[in-house]
């Protein structure tokens, strides 16, 4: 399934990616109930097999033939995050061969890891304000991983086992800040600098994480074109690994590193950063496409 969030009066609720657009399960509860349907993403992640087996029931059997008040249009709604309160969002950093190559940076023995706060999350096609304290902003898109089930010293081979599904991310970047610590996290998580989505894909609709293209296009220019198996540190050995320090719990999200063709991989004279009035989209194969726009901060 191909789960998303719409924004409406002023909460979120939770939608399902048909063919002929998106079903509001808030307003097809109102026509046909069903009590052991969930309209909250984090509850769904959380629920496990019953919950998703409800809903795939109840999405099933809903009438999507006729005009309905419950049936969207994918170009009408306004978009949220796909996953809304994740407990953690940890991000693994140089984790591209490529990437790693372009910035003259050695491959690293472990994954390093640096976290993101629920302030930078934000939803497909939502405005994003360029910080003013920022000259060197960055794209970078990213395939996102969202943990279904409770982990502590999983192995590496039953690591996607605990995964409940994966998101297109752009881990936007503020690379002057960035750089102006050994600590990365002050680049990384001014407000609404993760924007995920459009949609949380589960996990048996995807397949393997690790044979999938990744793309960006600025203002329609392709800038980043690789693939998922260019990792240095593969989508089970990041669960696994994280799992052996920290409860990894679910609706976590894990953002797993970019690939070569980011700004700061240009060389110096080369390196244009974004700007207010940019449109960016990253892509993930399966996960659909992520567009933001950039605009000046007030």
């Amino acid at each position: 399934m191909k789960l998303v969030t719409i924004k409406k009066e002023g909460k979120h609720v939770l939608g399902v990616k048909i063919e002929n657009g998106l079903i509001d399960l808030e307003e097809a509860l109102k026509e046909i109930p069903n009590n052991q349907v969930h309209t909250n993403i984090m509850e769904v992640i959380a629920g496990g097999d019953e919950v998703i087996s409800a809903l795939e029931d109840y999405i099933t059997n809903l009438p999507t033939e006729n005009k309905t008040n419950y049936i969207k249009n994918i170009e009408e709604v306004e978009w949220g995050p796909c996953v809304t309160q994740p407990n953690k969002i940890i991000c693994v950093g140089l984790n591209y061969r490529k990437h790693a190559d372009e910035t003259n940076s050695p491959y690293p023995e472990v994954p390093i890891l640096f976290s993101k706060f629920n302030n930078s999350l934000t939803g497909h096609k939502c405005e994003i304000a360029v910080p003013k304290v920022t000259q060197r902003l960055d794209y970078e898109v990213e395939l996102g991983v969202v943990i279904g089930k409770e982990a502590k010293y999983v192995s590496k081979e039953n690591a996607l086992d605990y995964v409940f599904g994966y998101c297109t991310a752009n881990d936007l970047s503020a690379r002057d800040l960035q750089k102006r610590t050994n600590q990365w996290l002050l680049g990384k998580t001014c407000d609404d600098f993760s924007p995920i989505g459009p949609y949380l894909v589960t996990a048996d609709e995807v397949g393997d994480p690790n044979n999938l293209q990744l793309k960006t296009y600025v203002n329609g220019e392709k800038r980043q074109d690789s693939n998922t198996s260019d990792m240095i540190f593969y989508v089970d050995e990041i669960v696994s690994y994280i799992s052996q320090h920290m409860t990894l719990t679910p609706g976590d999200v894990i953002l797993t590193g970019t690939p070569a063709g980011v700004i700061i991989g240009y060389p110096m004279e080369k390196r244009v950063y974004l700007k207010p009035g940019d449109l960016v989209t990253v892509e993930v194969e399966k996960l659909g496409a992520l567009t933001n726009k950039l605009i000046k901060e007030k």
